[in-house]
């Protein structure tokens, strides 16, 4: 881009598009991620090395991070583990959850969400998502409710929080566990209390992917005592570190963290504030430039909800724009800005062990056994098919600078502009339908 093009020039309707020929909206490099691990890591790694003991129960640092993190969150027992499927699978467990039972959890999420549910033999039943918020909701979670229900799974999509109280009441009434994903929310807020504290049990990941990270890592928060423990049982083979003994209760697997892991988490607790604070900057920035331009939804937080943005995504209504969400993605691309169409799919119409009904060697259990096995095939979950159909991928991180986020709108803002600008007007559009 010329540097003496002004902000009217440069977000010019007429002007042509990158992608067919035309100046970029953004012809600097897009910024690479920062370090995210430095000194305060070392000073922790080396503390956990000199201890000579690994092993989490008999170091400090696994103590210390469950201690900052119940401080943090404001809820007091915390769980620690090896990853944040393996927190979801032993809140699942300690749920009560198993054969024949349901799940109620969201349509757009990782695997991670549903393996513990169908390792104890129940099943996963998908409410659908807000439309403009991406998370489920008390009715749709309503809506798929039987007898055989025993928990609901919220995930706080992209670190936005859901509508917690609504599915709290509804929780309570039903006399239902309920348990948060909160894998991609870390820091975010809805009324001032941490995502996590609502329900039965918050669990979350320290995946390498995440807001914060130790390569690998879970945490499970609660604050039911007795639950505490048999949540600490379904993640050490039932070992109760708690009281001492082989317990032996119940089958669990390993899914024990190391004071490695701990140590890196333990700092990078540390750098939580300031990274999710910047992150909702930067996702509140985009959202307010996306409200005026026609076509694009941004995505909807509740009220009282803060939001900290794993990533963010950027939702187009293509009869309004007048082309296809691909070729919206391409033009966007082309003007220097990292976007891409979607997301994941529905997780009934991505994983192939739902769609066989087949998820363990030569069995066809949990649902082989099930009183009734959902759906899952194309309208399962309308809203959720309609949002991952439509909707730009932007990888919004703590390393980008507001520049990023005006260069994004104003790339967003000229393609927009480019393909309403070639619609066909309202008797042109009637012709052509009827042709």
């Amino acid at each position: 881009m010329p540097a003496n093009c002004s902000p009217k020039e440069r977000d010019s309707p007429m002007r042509a598009l990158a992608l067919h020929g035309g100046p970029k909206a953004r012809t600097r490099p897009w910024p690479a991620a920062g370090p995210r691990f430095g000194r305060e890591e070392l000073k922790h790694l080396r503390e956990a090395l000199a201890q000579n003991t690994l092993f989490y129960t008999q170091g400090r640092k696994t103590r210390q991070l469950c201690a900052r993190m119940a401080r943090l969150c404001g809820v007091p027992c915390v769980v620690p583990c090896s990853s944040g499927s393996a927190a979801i699978h032993a809140a699942v467990k300690a749920c009560g959850v198993g054969p024949g039972d349901e799940v109620i959890t969201s349509p757009i999420t990782d695997a991670g969400t549903i393996l513990g549910v169908v390792y104890e033999g129940a099943i996963p039943v998908f409410a659908d998502i807000d439309p403009a918020a991406y998370n489920i909701t008390a009715g749709s979670i309503a809506q798929r409710i039987t007898p055989r229900t025993r928990a609901v799974i919220v995930v706080h999509l992209a670190g936005c929080p859901a509508d917690m109280e609504p599915i709290v009441a509804l929780c309570r009434r039903r006399k239902l566990k309920l348990i948060e994903d909160c894998a991609q929310a870390w820091g975010a807020r809805l009324n001032g209390r941490w995502v996590g504290s609502f329900g039965t049990f918050g669990c979350f990941s320290l995946n390498d992917f995440k807001q914060i990270s130790c390569g690998d890592g879970g945490l499970v928060v609660t604050r039911d005592k007795a639950l505490y423990r048999h949540a600490w049982l379904a993640a050490d083979k039932c070992y109760d570190r708690l009281g001492g003994t082989r317990a032996m209760e119940f089958v669990a697997p390993n899914y024990r963290i190391t004071e490695l892991q701990s140590a890196v988490a333990l700092a990078q607790l540390g750098k939580l504030p300031r990274i999710a604070r910047r992150r909702h900057e930067l996702g509140e920035r985009l959202a307010a430039g996306l409200r005026r331009i026609p076509g694009v939804i941004p995505h909807h937080v509740p009220r009282g909800g803060y939001a900290t943005y794993w990533f963010y995504l950027i939702q187009l209504v293509p009869a309004v724009l007048g082309v296809d969400v691909v070729t919206f993605a391409q033009a966007v691309q082309a003007e220097g800005i990292p976007v891409r169409k979607g997301y994941v799919d529905p997780v009934y119409l991505a994983y192939p062990y739902l769609q066989r009904r087949s998820a363990f060697n030569h069995s066809d259990w949990p649902f082989g056994a099930a009183h009734v096995v959902p759906p899952y095939r194309k309208g399962y979950c309308p809203n959720a098919e309609t949002v991952i159909a439509n909707c730009l991928f932007f990888p919004l991180n703590e390393w980008l600078s507001a520049r990023e986020v005006d260069d994004t709108l104003a790339a967003i803002r000229k393609v927009s502009e480019h393909y309403r600008s070639r619609r066909p007007s309202g008797s042109d559009a009637r012709k052509r339908c009827s042709c």
